[in-house]
């Protein structure tokens, strides 16, 4: 595509989103959509999922801190206060123990009764390969950097709101600092060190809800819509029992068809309190998530980038109020938002390279059967192990409760810290 295709192709989006937002300008001024009371329902294999990738996180934390440290150990004194920086109910000391196979205990060289811990042969050799698959994915990396930048208003997010996202996203610890050409650091108006996009990577302006319904279409939001149906709609998967209400059903409809607006364009024009906004919000959250490599992350990590995201202050009502598209969890002493449609019986739906790896990280964690001595020799059994593995938990195990998700109950509201 030439400069003038590519200034005509601007110039048609941007006279097509100003003829929607004026075509639903109507909707805009009061909310048309009676939306109906839902109860939140418990979902057991997500929240099994959520679980165990708990301590799967805090392991590879605690293994990411010993590889960063200058003297290739940690102590027990040092991992006294990390508890709930790594999320766990249990006391760091005690957890780190329960596995051998990846951190080895021995006594300080020179506090003989101060516990020590440094990485085992084997997760040493776990450690290098996560370092390929790094390497093998940088344009994967870039791609999925870049795409969180763009959906915010400023193109640039605060380090300290990035940091903890490492894990979902599935970023290196020198992320900011390893593609120097695409991402830099700047400095902030609240004077906070910000990561800002160097250009906008127009090739990569379009979402995955676009994807799934048509990787030749131009983006959502500039076709034009038939019949009254939204051109493209959400995925839905609902708990068990909700389908089959006819009232759930008709909301589901009209929210449908309303349009869809790309999360990576500007929406400052739309009236905040609008349905039209609101299917906005549902859309960027989708996105996110869409991005994140287990399709879930943690509430207050959301709401760190509510301004950046441009957000409503009480946006994470969205979560409960679509249970056919997120599902909210409260396991491990905090709330989870994960998106269906990135699971189906149990199972994470096209896995990232990097998931892959961690899950011989996690074969590792949960066996006693690979010794330090032995795991060279036993490491490269372990692609056929995972493979032949099957998650006896599917998503039709779900338990009704009694809260309702009408900004009462703890899902929605809970003062949770992460």
């Amino acid at each position: 595509m030439n400069l003038l295709e590519k200034s005509l192709f601007s110039t048609l989006k941007s006279i097509a989103t100003q003829n929607i937002v004026s075509h639903y300008r109507n909707l805009q001024q009061h909310r048309t959509i009676v939306k109906v009371r839902l109860k939140w329902v418990k979902n057991r294999g997500l929240d099994h999922i959520i679980d165990v990738q708990t301590d799967l996180k805090a392991a590879c934390l605690l293994k990411d801190a010993i590889v960063r440290s200058p003297v290739g150990y940690l102590t027990a004194k040092s991992l006294a206060d990390s508890q709930k920086l790594l999320g766990l109910t249990v006391p760091t000391l005690r957890f780190i123990r329960r596995y051998p196979t990846l951190f080895e205990e021995f006594p300080h060289p020179k506090y003989q009764s101060l516990p020590c811990f440094k990485l085992t042969q084997i997760a040493k050799i776990l450690h290098d390969q996560e370092l390929k698959v790094f390497e093998d994915n940088q344009s994967d990396l870039v791609e999925r950097l870049s795409k969180v930048l763009m959906m915010t208003t400023n193109r640039m997010v605060a380090l300290q709101s990035l940091h903890p996202l490492k894990w979902d996203l599935g970023l290196p610890d020198d992320f900011d600092k390893r593609f120097p050409d695409h991402f830099r650091i700047v400095k902030g108006t609240n004077g906070l060190a910000c990561l800002r996009l160097v250009q906008w990577p127009e090739k990569y302006a379009v979402s995955e809800l676009q994807k799934m319904n048509d990787d030749s279409s131009p983006p959502a939001g500039y076709r034009e819509f038939k019949r009254g149906k939204a051109a493209l709609e959400f995925p839905m998967s609902f708990p068990r029992g909700y389908g089959a209400q006819k009232k759930v059903k008709a909301w589901m409809d009209e929210f449908q068809k309303l349009p869809y607006i790309s999360p990576y364009e500007d929406s400052r024009g739309i009236d905040p309190n609008s349905d039209l906004m609101e299917k906005r919000v549902v859309g960027v959250l989708h996105e996110f998530l869409s991005l994140t490599l287990y399709k879930k992350t943690k509430r207050n990590y959301l709401r760190s980038l509510r301004k950046e995201l441009y957000l409503p202050d009480r946006f994470t009502r969205i979560f409960t109020r679509y249970p056919g598209i997120f599902y909210l969890s409260l396991k491990c002493k905090t709330t989870t938002v994960a998106l269906r449609e990135g699971y189906r019986r149990g199972r994470l739906v096209n896995p990232h390279p990097l998931t892959r790896h961690r899950d011989k990280f996690h074969h590792v964690m949960r066996t006693g059967l690979i010794y330090r001595s032995k795991g060279v020799d036993i490491l490269p059994q372990l692609d056929n192990v995972l493979d032949e593995e099957e998650n006896e938990l599917t998503d039709e195990e779900e338990i009704e409760l009694t809260e309702e998700c009408d900004g009462t109950s703890d899902a929605e509201t809970g003062s949770d810290e992460d």
